[in-house]
């Protein structure tokens, strides 16, 4: 049952429940989403802030369309397509915590494939934009975070803990920066080529070291695993 006496802080942990976050405007953000899962009406529910924040994806998508057709401003909706995007994902799943009637694995499930198919909308749309060879960053973008995707799964399987950032970077910086991008192309034309590539190779790079921290904890649970058994035989 919610509880609208709590305060901000009160608020703040529960939501947190079974979630780690490590990113630049975590307690900004937490307070942020606090403040709002308290004023959200009854019949708002999770799916239907999932469905929301998907639209923001859709949103994204069609401002790369409109930006290529008819003109580069249109790219400002992806702004609000990015906004969209930030307070359907941020408040699903906190709200169901805040209501006390989460649904941890259903929530999981759901959330992951959304999020996934709004890469792929916002890389389609990338590709749409740009022409020529630059197309292969938006494929590569939405490999790379894919990757990202399953490192984060994968280390969720091994360790029990889940968290959705990168060290000081999580959706919410990702979709700053991104926003940031569009903003800037706006302005500068086809400056969205080179600064995506810039964070598609910094993607890489940020993979290939979470890859290495994921297989040396995994390499640890294994010994510690095989030495657990060692013991009861």
């Amino acid at each position: 049952m919610e509880d609208t006496n709590l305060s901000i802080n009160e608020v703040v942990k529960v939501i947190a429940e079974g979630r780690s976050r490590t990113n630049l405007f975590k307690d900004s953000e937490q307070k942020s989403i606090a403040y709002l899962v308290q004023r959200m009406p009854k019949w708002l529910s999770s799916d239907m802030l999932t469905a929301i924040g998907f639209l923001g994806s859709i949103i994204t998508f069609i401002s790369f369309l409109l930006g290529y057709y008819i003109h580069p401003a249109y790219l400002l909706f992806g702004v609000l397509g990015y906004f969209v995007c930030w307070f359907g994902d941020s408040l699903d799943g906190r709200i169901a915590y805040y209501r006390q009637i989460p649904r941890k694995w259903y929530g999981y499930s759901l959330d992951i494939t959304v999020d996934w198919l709004g890469i792929i909308l916002m890389g389609l749309g990338f590709v749409v934009y740009v022409d020529g060879l630059w197309e292969l960053i938006g494929f590569g973008f939405v490999v790379l975070y894919g990757w990202e995707m399953i490192t984060t799964t994968v280390k969720y399987k091994i360790t029990g803990k889940y968290s959705i950032d990168s060290g000081l970077f999580g959706p919410t910086e990702v979709r700053i920066i991104l926003s940031m991008i569009l903003i800037i192309e706006v302005f500068f034309h086809n400056s969205i080529q080179y600064i995506s590539l810039i964070a598609t190779v910094l993607l890489l790079v940020s993979n290939l070291v979470n890859t290495y921290k994921l297989l040396k904890v995994a390499d640890e649970f294994d010994l510690n695993e095989k030495a657990h058994k060692n013991e009861n035989i």
